[in-house]
């Protein structure tokens, strides 16, 4: 089972990390998509910004650009080219179209890009460039287009790519890795839950359909043919214990589903627990009578044993310790209940002289459906609710062994006045 357990942890938090990579990797994507836009177009509008100075810087020129040497200065000296910015490219398209002039090493302009206007691109020899154009400065009829390179801006955005090639692995191997432990510490009480629930529902089937079983055996060899009152007093006798046994079953189980569902109820109030106990002893006198069994009640504290909680569930506490005692404790023997307070804390103490809980079977004496020490009746459900309602009232359990022998079930819980001091 506890393989089984692992196995079904690892999956599901395998699952949950992808599905956490797989959502992070997509708005991954998603980011790098549009920040590779953005930064492309910031790297091309920078570019038309210096396309569109040199412009300006050209357009000052007071002879026409035919007439300045400079352009054609292959390298040094105080070059226009150099007061541009370099690289730089400048074609001198005159009125019929032919180029006049162009920078050196500018490669050949196509006769479509020879009336650029506006910033565009245009492959000029296998290399992306970005082109403008205005008339050409002189008073001449003839156009100058000047253009860049946008290999820099490929260079940027392929350093770019590869940076998000190399950190969008690095990223979802760190969320998968993350989501994995967390999916892994959040799965495990939930598969515990489910876990438990699954044995809560064999066991409760298992409970139930033992009365069932009864009930229908009794039923069918009743009808099976005729006997005489007395059998048939007996079978319906038989048919009753078992019925009240489903009810009671039943009853608990509704119970526990409520308060797995419900938070705590409202009518919480301070609550003596001394007078609590001394109804429950009464009820059950009979009930040790009836098993020769010495029932000893003491009730009174000083100060007042008051705790804060609803009445009604510390009265089932009561009555799950006093019912569990004299169920499990042999005919002659002896159930000794009290309650005291110490230390800001009042204490309810159940001891018999049965045959006690074994020291490995004390932690799971609690579990619904589960009984430590095999006795008839009981379905294993009143620890478990007593211990929803100690949790639920801030109560704490001490299990050991009584000065019987037997069985020694203490909760203690805060004094109403600690409580409210606190």
């Amino acid at each position: 089972m506890s393989a089984h357990r692992g196995e079904s942890i690892r999956r599901l938090s395998i699952r949950v990390a992808l599905m956490a990579a797989a959502i992070v990797g997509g708005l991954f994507i998603i980011a790098a998509l549009v920040t590779n836009q953005i930064v492309k177009h910031n790297l091309v509008s920078s570019v038309d910004s210096r396309l569109q100075s040199r412009l300006a810087v050209l357009s000052k020129e007071a002879r026409p650009l035919t007439d300045v040497p400079r352009l054609r200065t292959p390298s040094g000296g105080d070059t226009l080219e150099r007061q541009l910015g370099v690289p730089l490219a400048i074609w001198v398209v005159g009125p019929t179209g032919s180029i006049q002039l162009i920078t050196p090493l500018a490669p050949d302009l196509p006769p479509d890009a020879r009336s650029a206007s506006s910033p565009a691109t245009v492959d000029l020899n296998g290399t992306p460039f970005r082109l403008a154009g205005g008339p050409a400065p002189g008073g001449t009829s003839a156009r100058v287009v000047v253009g860049q390179s946008l290999a820099s801006v490929d260079s940027d955005m392929s350093t770019l790519l590869v940076t998000e090639l190399i950190v969008g692995p690095a990223v979802l191997l760190l969320v998968f890795g993350g989501a994995l432990a967390v999916g892994r510490r959040v799965a495990r009480p939930v598969e515990q839950s489910r876990q438990r629930q699954l044995a809560f529902t064999a066991d409760a089937s298992h409970e139930l359909r033992t009365p069932l079983s009864v009930i229908e055996a009794e039923s069918a060899l009743a009808l099976s043919k005729d006997r005489d009152a007395a059998s048939y007093r007996a079978t319906v006798e038989r048919i009753a214990e078992e019925s009240a046994r489903l009810r009671h079953i039943v009853d608990s189980l509704l119970w526990l589903a409520r308060f797995d569902a419900a938070p705590l109820p409202e009518d919480r109030a301070p609550v003596d627990v001394g007078v609590v106990l001394a109804a429950a002893g009464e009820r059950f006198r009979a009930v040790a009578q009836s098993r020769s069994l010495h029932l000893h009640v003491d009730a009174q504290s000083d100060p007042a044993p008051i705790v804060v909680a609803p009445p009604d569930w510390i009265d089932r506490v009561c009555g799950v310790l006093l019912a569990n005692a004299c169920q499990y404790t042999p005919p002659g023997g002896s159930v000794n209940a009290r309650v005291n307070t110490l230390d800001g804390s009042v204490r309810l103490t159940v001891d018999d002289s049965g045959p006690g809980i074994p020291a490995d079977q004390r932690e799971r004496i609690f579990d619904r459906f589960h009984r430590a020490v095999d006795a008839e009746g009981g379905a294993g459900l009143g620890l478990a609710i007593g211990d929803a309602v100690v949790r639920a009232t801030r109560g704490r359990w001490e299990v050991g062994e009584s000065p019987q022998g037997g069985a020694s079930m203490m909760v203690s819980w805060p004094r109403a006045s600690a409580m409210a001091a606190g």
